[in-house]
């Protein structure tokens, strides 16, 4: 090792004497990331296709003076690079009805560089019709505020890309000036800045259907936008379509490249070609989206690189994503253990608002297939999504790797791997469009595969049915810091588990053949998610309290042995989440219910409380036991499963857990009422059962 740390150390000193030497200063970038047309207000509506229901819906507000409760108000409009914001623009701006409503109109382009003192200059030139020299921002803004001052004006900023409130708030002020009902247009790729503005919900413009996709590409194609002489291309141009995935600057460009061109051979080598391998100066929507990229942060750029390992089309959820950041090292150090959670939570937020991934349900999130290929592209040969096949000089400078899981995954097929030595990730994917549920692996991989990948970070095998075991040589993975064996047939856990001491991340959600947690737990201290939800463990190991990291702690099953106590659970003071606490009839005394300090953990979203019991226990010890473990003010959901008290205690219904909207009260049989569950503000959703359950399964209602 000191023998690596010294060349390195010659390496930066070489490089620091060629950086004087070529006369490089810091923080000096040369030329211009891209030389972009500006926009205009002018727009060709015979070539717009799919926005008349975005059209309708803004016109309702522009043409309305009390739409907002401001004298000026704003509509933002955010999408993706290409997504055709600025097109909607230009037809709101160029509607009959809009030119009729308002006094004044005029449009300003802004860009990446933003500048108060151009951006005001240019609106104030376009309503007075004439040039001013001064450059005095006080002058101009004056100015600007006598000239629609009483009017009622429609102001377009065309491509904000400003997040300081500061600015943008000065950019508004000679607003004011305007008459009750003007209003402000604002395009943005990103969310954060349209929030700033805003005084109505932000307009999120979506894709194109591939049907409008494919009228655009054909009107730019073919001469007067007629496919119809040229059907021996219909089929292939619809591919094509389909392949712009409902982003209409890619079917305007790759319209613009087949242009008149009849060529059937044409059409088709575009088609399995890569957009990104065309050249950019034939391709407008390679410069559009690699601009979001070049102005990201560097620390949000290597994020959204990893995200190139994941398919065209895969659903992933924020909690997961953020995790992989942060065992990669991708999410600088932070502060405290606890802003740690709350920065890798803000870097996905923000590259969701900088439209890098879209909502695909409540819970999951997608990348647009281009933005896809874009983190393909950027993330270079350190990203691997394997199908096999690959070179031997390509998979040895792979980092991150990750791959289809098969129904039946042979040792042959990780044979290229045995020597690949630098691996961090390790990740099997399973697509949704798979008909098969089971996963096998062959049991020689594992022996023979992990003693080579001595450098990996993230290990997931989730989804194996066959693995029952770990070999020891898990052991030799000493830099791992997340390890998946969700959804896996894994009985036991070796104990040289617990001395993986830079693991943070154990899932072994849904391993219905697991019945313990190795008796070392307590060594893993920088152990931060724990997710043993959905398995047959019987009581936690000894000494749980140590692992004072612990941020999620899916479940907590009260032992009977001595130091298994629920008052473990006061150590960890972060919890966040979900925690289901089981087998609460072991609890001795009631007082020690109050140990485990629920009222206190305040990122505690959901929590369960279930007795296993099935001989009732009607003592005052057990309502002790629910009165002591008065959850914090913050939790939404609420679960309390085999209670055998005959009273709730008073904390339940109480208004002061305004935020509560699910409560599930099940197999609490010998309570005489229900607690005033109508004081809960928040309350949406209220199950009642009195079906018996397993403290491991779900209830039915």
């Amino acid at each position: 090792m000191n023998g690596r740390i010294q060349e390195l150390f010659d390496r930066l000193e070489h490089l620091a004497k060629q950086k004087d030497f070529l006369g490089l200063r810091e923080g000096v970038v040369g030329g211009k990331v891209s030389q972009r047309t500006p926009t205009t207000s002018l727009v060709d509506e015979s070539c717009v296709y799919g926005r008349d229901g975005d059209k309708e819906k803004l016109m309702k507000l522009l043409l309305s003076d009390d739409a907002s409760d401001k004298d000026v108000s704003v509509i933002t409009i955010v999408g993706m690079g290409g997504v055709g914001k600025t097109t909607l623009a230009q037809l709101l701006y160029n509607d009959e009805k809009v030119k009729e409503h308002f006094n004044l109109r005029t449009w300003a382009y802004v860009s990446e560089a933003f500048d108060v003192t151009r951006v005001t200059k240019s609106l104030l030139e376009s309503v007075s019709s004439k040039a001013y020299d001064n450059k005095d921002l006080s002058f101009l803004q004056v100015e600007l505020g006598q000239q629609i001052k009483g009017k009622k004006f429609l102001f377009v900023l065309d491509d904000l890309w400003n997040e300081n409130y500061g600015d943008l708030s000065l950019l508004q002020r000679p607003f004011a000036s305007g008459a009750k009902g003007s209003w402000v247009i604002v395009t943005t790729r990103n969310e954060s800045v349209a929030s700033l503005v805003r005084t109505i919900p932000i307009h999120f413009l979506k894709p194109l259907s591939d049907e409008d996709c494919w009228l655009l590409l054909s009107k730019h194609a073919f001469e007067n936008g007629n496919s119809s002489a040229h059907l021996d291309l219909e089929e292939v141009g619809k591919k094509i379509a389909s392949e712009c995935n409902g982003l209409p600057l890619a079917a305007e460009t790759l319209g613009g490249l087949l242009r008149f061109n009849t060529n059937y051979e044409q059409w088709n080598s575009i088609l399995n070609s890569n957009i990104w391998e065309l050249p950019p100066e034939k391709c407008n929507t390679i410069p559009a989206l690699r601009l979001s990229y070049h102005y990201l942060p560097t620390d949000l750029k290597r994020c959204f690189a990893y995200c190139s390992i994941f398919p065209k089309g895969f659903e992933f959820r924020k909690e997961d994503i953020v995790l992989l950041w942060v065992a990669e090292s991708l999410i600088p150090q932070a502060e405290s253990e606890k802003s740690m959670e709350e920065l890798t939570k803000k870097y996905f937020d923000d590259l969701l608002s900088r439209s890098f991934f879209q909502r695909s349900t409540n819970e999951k999130f997608t990348m647009h297939d281009l933005i896809n290929d874009l983190a393909m592209s950027v993330s270079k040969e350190s990203c691997l999504r394997w199908k096999g096949g690959e070179s031997h000089e390509v998979l040895k400078k792979v980092r991150h790797l990750s791959y289809a899981i098969g129904q039946f995954d042979c040792a042959a097929k990780f044979e290229p791997l045995y020597e690949v030595k630098h691996l961090r990730t390790f990740l099997p994917l399973r697509s949704k469009e798979w008909w098969f549920e089971h996963h096998v692996i062959s049991k020689r991989v594992l022996p023979e595969l992990l003693p080579n990948l001595t450098c990996l970070r993230v290990l997931t095998l989730s989804e194996y049915d066959n693995i029952v075991e770990l070999p020891n040589s898990i052991g030799n993975l000493v830099h791992l810091r997340y390890l998946d064996l969700s959804n896996t047939g894994i009985k036991r856990l070796p104990s040289i588990v617990c001395t993986l001491y830079s693991l943070q991340t154990l899932l072994l959600a849904s391993c219905r053949s697991l019945f313990e947690l190795p008796a070392d737990m307590r060594k893993l201290i920088n152990l931060r998610h724990l997710d043993c939800s959905g398995t047959q463990i019987e009581e936690m190991p000894v000494q749980m309290g140590r692992l004072k990291s612990l941020r999620t702690l899916t479940t907590f099953v009260v032992g009977k042995s001595t130091g298994l106590t629920i008052g473990e659970l006061g150590e960890f003071s972060h919890l966040g989440g979900k925690l289901s606490i089981l087998k609460l009839n072991n609890v001795v005394d009631g007082r020690d219910a109050l140990q485990a300090n629920l009222k206190n953990k305040q990122d505690l979203k959901e929590l369960e409380l279930a007795w296993g019991s099935k001989d009732a226990d009607h003592s005052e010890k057990v309502r002790d036991v629910l009165d002591n473990l008065q959850p914090c003010m913050n939790l939404e959901k609420l679960a309390i499963k085999l209670y055998s008290g005959t009273s709730f205690p008073n904390w339940l219904g109480d208004s002061a857990f305004n935020k509560i909207k699910v409560m599930r009260l099940e197999g609490c049989h010998y309570c005489f009422k229900l607690p005033p569950l109508g004081q809960l503000p928040a309350l949406k959703d209220l199950f009642i059962s009195i079906s018996v359950i397993s403290i491991t399964g779900e209830a039915g209602v």
